[in-house]
């Protein structure tokens, strides 16, 4: 009976520990993004290694892309709809985000960075 408690008590001591590292976990830094012909607003953004953030890409335009190649994520942005972008940076330094759907004359030029300490 003595060992039976022990391990009930052993799995709710378990199921605690899980439950507290899940509640721990980070959430996710929300960057609120708008694009227009032929610009993001912000262009430039601050991120710290290893932080979660996501992304809320908005363009009231016409239809675009937000790409970090860097990172390997891309999103598109759809007028009138708000698109979630999730990206934790695993490494430090100056990142080009980018427009990858062309939006007409302009388009080259419509980029951003990404700065990550």
């Amino acid at each position: 009976m003595r060992q039976d408690r022990r391990i009930v008590l052993a799995a709710g001591l378990l199921s605690l520990t899980l439950g507290a590292g899940a509640l721990a976990q980070k959430r996710p830094r929300v960057i609120r993004v708008s694009a227009r012909r032929f610009v993001f607003t912000p262009n430039r953004i601050a991120l710290k290694k290893g932080e979660p953030v996501t992304f809320e890409l908005k363009t009231e335009d016409i239809f675009m892309g937000f790409s970090v190649p860097d990172f390997g994520v891309r999103s598109d942005i759809v007028p009138g709809k708000t698109m979630h972008l999730s990206l934790t940076p695993d490494k430090a330094g100056t990142f080009t985000f980018l427009c990858d759907v062309f939006c007409g004359d302009g388009h080259e030029g419509m980029s951003g960075q990404l700065v990550v300490t």
